[in-house]
């Protein structure tokens, strides 16, 4: 049984050589699948710009309401769908694809989008000749892949599919080759008496599954494609009799059982994972925020939710964390590193520039090593981890206690008054929602800086 959300099983097409039957193949074999099971809700998307799967399926006056663009663009998969001919659900194919590829950032966004689109029973997604982002995000979503083959240079072509999938660690066992377009009445003399049989043989020795199940090259099925009404026919109604006929009804069935058989389609697994996932960064989020001291760092004085906070702090070994506020970091540079004795006022012109320069920056303090105990190095970086100034400070000790002083043992404080050895960052943050540093995406971005800054010093 199914779980009561729709999550779709998905069979991609996809070949990266043209003119090998790609989208014949699949939408002739949605309509195959609903006319096998006309329970089964059957849906095809396409990500090349052809418009077959348009011209096959749309009705004649029926109102769209968006494309496969929407669909990477976040709409519901299942508001997409239009009921189209021979009871098939199309998305409606779309010109702006290329401009949204910028958009997909790595290769399991539609693997996401289907796992929450609740679209019903089996998706068929029709890909472009090659191997690009959007084709890559197709095979990665997909539970069954058919790679259509019909001469060794299709073949070879089809390699760059199993090495994707070798190098994402993904199970080869979703893809099966399949032979397109073969003529029945070419034979071979010796093992191989035909081309299905030598197409198979050479699969098979080079590690590639491929399936008994062939479809023919057929003048009475090119005829369906191009005639003088410039429509396309389907197989199903207009092919009766022909040898393709029946080989598109047993791969029907084939897939039929393998859809039957999968208790948990890919996108259901995706979406347990994403659940899972959610639940861990969200966990780590509120770690993270339980490890924040509650003063300021560079004054001491309890933060308070109308605290003006421009920075977070954080050791590197991670054992001490905080946020600074604006004016006391901003005093901290002028008297302890610029050494200005005395008050500048908000609006003075070199507070107000200190000022926008260290939200610009990063700052790291650093305790000096064995041979210069005792003092600070001060580190000011670019937002990409890229050295600005480098200066060496003396540490005051005891009652004369300086700007470094407070925040090293707030932060770094270890054994008996020694600093431990590590040093401090001080990130911007938006003043608007300093805690959103510590949300996974940009935790881990600034978790990169302060690798690259550490490899540095």
């Amino acid at each position: 049984m199914r779980a009561m959300k729709n999550y779709p099983y998905v069979i991609t097409v996809s070949s990266e050589k043209g003119g090998v039957g790609k989208t014949t193949l699949a939408t002739n074999l949605a309509i195959f699948l609903k006319g096998l099971d006309e329970n089964l809700p059957v849906s095809i998307l396409s990500f090349d710009n052809h418009f077959t799967v348009d011209k096959m399926f749309s009705i004649k006056g029926q109102q769209l309401r968006g494309s496969v663009a929407d669909l990477l663009l976040e709409t519901k998969g299942a508001d997409l769908l239009h009921t189209g001919q021979y009871g098939v659900n199309y998305i409606p194919s779309s010109t702006s694809l290329p401009n949204l590829k910028a958009s997909l950032r790595g290769p399991m966004v539609l693997a996401r989008l289907l796992a929450m689109s609740e679209i019903p029973g089996i998706l068929i997604v029709d890909t472009r000749p090659d191997l690009d982002v959007m084709t890559q995000n197709a095979l990665y979503a997909a539970d069954r892949v058919l790679v259509p083959i019909k001469d060794m240079a299709s073949m070879d072509n089809c390699r760059n599919i199993f090495e994707l999938f070798d190098k994402r660690g993904l199970d080869r066992k979703s893809l099966s080759l399949i032979p397109c377009l073969i003529d029945e009445r070419i034979k071979f003399e010796g093992l191989f008496k035909d081309q299905k049989t030598l197409l198979k043989a050479f699969a098979i020795n080079r590690g590639f599954r491929c399936l008994d199940i062939f479809i023919s090259k057929s003048p009475k099925v090119e005829s369906l494609n191009t005639n003088p009404e410039g429509k396309i026919y389907p197989i199903l109604t207009h092919g009766r009799g022909t040898d393709v006929y029946g080989q598109f009804t047993a791969l029907g069935q084939t897939c039929l059982e393998e859809y039957y058989h999968t208790e948990e389609p890919r996108a259901l697994l995706y979406d347990k994972w994403q659940n899972e996932e959610n639940k861990r960064k969200k966990e780590e989020y509120f770690g993270r925020l339980s490890g924040l001291k509650s003063q300021c760092l560079v004054c001491g004085k309890e933060l308070k939710q109308e605290s003006q906070v421009s920075y977070y702090c954080e050791s590197s070994d991670g054992a001490a964390s905080g946020f600074m506020e604006a004016d006391c970091f901003t005093g901290f540079l002028i008297s302890t590193i610029f050494k200005i004795e005395r008050e500048l006022p908000a609006d003075d012109p070199t507070r107000m520039m200190i000022h926008q320069t260290a939200l610009e920056s990063v700052f790291v303090l650093n305790p000096g090593d064995g041979n210069e105990p005792g003092s600070i190095d001060f580190h000011r970086f670019d937002l990409t981890g890229s050295e600005l100034l480098k200066k060496k400070y003396p540490l005051a000790r005891g009652p004369q206690r300086d700007g470094f002083s407070g925040i090293l043992d707030g932060t770094l404080a270890g054994y008996q008054g020694e600093l431990r050895d590590a040093f401090l960052m001080v990130h911007p943050v938006n003043g608007d929602n300093p805690a959103s540093i510590l949300v996974d995406e940009n935790y881990r971005e600034m978790a990169k800086l302060k690798k690259r800054i550490a490899e540095q010093l």
